[in-house]
């Protein structure tokens, strides 16, 4: 029962343990990532190599326990499996291999579309907050992904990016994919529409940014899924103090 003066929790979010949960998460996934002209048919169609290796989390309303968001995590135990992660297929992250401490890849975050709710949002941190605690991570990273394929649309928003929010040249991913778009030597000296930037920024990345978070100089044009990434870490160290009391409380408090 919510204390006195709290609101009660709307959403949980729990580990997919049971092939109908995994289905459901598989689902909206096809759902949110895949475009409608896929070949393939039903939720395997956004199954990769990757799954096998992660757990999958979902976040589920508490009444009806409807799917409205769902992410996959992949712990590393240090930078010597950096290899093993999703965005090592798609950056040169040598650079990190001197890096201290286990890591967690977060992907294929996804919510229902049409639903936004921060307090989704909310709720999937305060299980990492768990997450990274109870395993002593010391770096959260993934690829934050933006619709669709040409950089025109997103111009401001990666502006921003390369003003503010480039990798430390220590930690800075290198290209090793086909096809990107060099946005940190395109646009360098540009100044963003700060509100085209910010509206066009997904939620998850402004989130790793408001802690301290940052991105690749470079964006991969991935054409499989129809959308441009960047690499995306968050030390954990440098979040701020009263941040991080923040999350814990969330995360104490079951949210």
């Amino acid at each position: 029962m919510a204390a006195t003066g709290q609101p009660a929790a709307r959403y949980t979010v729990r580990r997919a343990e049971t092939p109908r949960e995994l289905a459901r998460v598989l689902a909206l996934r096809a759902r949110c990532f895949r475009p409608e002209g896929d070949t393939a048919t039903g939720p395997e169609r956004d199954r990769d190599a990757f799954d096998a290796l992660c757990s999958h989390y979902m976040v589920t309303q508490v009444d009806g326990d409807r799917l409205v968001a769902a992410f996959r995590v992949l712990l590393l135990e240090d930078a010597r499996a950096l290899p093993r992660s999703y965005a090592a297929q798609h950056y040169d992250l040598s650079a990190l291999e001197s890096f201290a401490g286990p890591m967690v890849e977060l992907g294929r975050f996804c919510t229902l579309p049409g639903l936004r709710d921060p307090d989704i949002l909310r709720c999937a941190w305060a299980e990492l907050t768990r997450l990274v605690d109870s395993h002593d991570v010391q770096l959260l990273f993934g690829c934050s992904s933006f619709p669709g394929t040409e950089a025109t649309a997103h111009r401001d928003a990666f502006a921003l990016l390369n003003a503010r929010h480039i990798a430390p040249g220590r930690w800075l991913p290198q290209v090793k994919a086909p096809d990107v778009f060099r946005f940190g030597a395109a646009l360098r000296g540009l100044r963003p529409d700060m509100k085209r930037a910010l509206a066009a920024m997904p939620p998850l990345l402004r989130t790793y940014l408001t802690m301290g978070g940052w991105v690749s100089d470079h964006a991969v044009v991935d054409r499989d899924l129809g959308t441009m990434h960047v690499f995306t870490g968050l030390e954990i160290g440098a979040i701020p103090a009263a941040r991080k009391r923040l999350l814990r409380a969330a995360a104490a408090s079951g949210a």
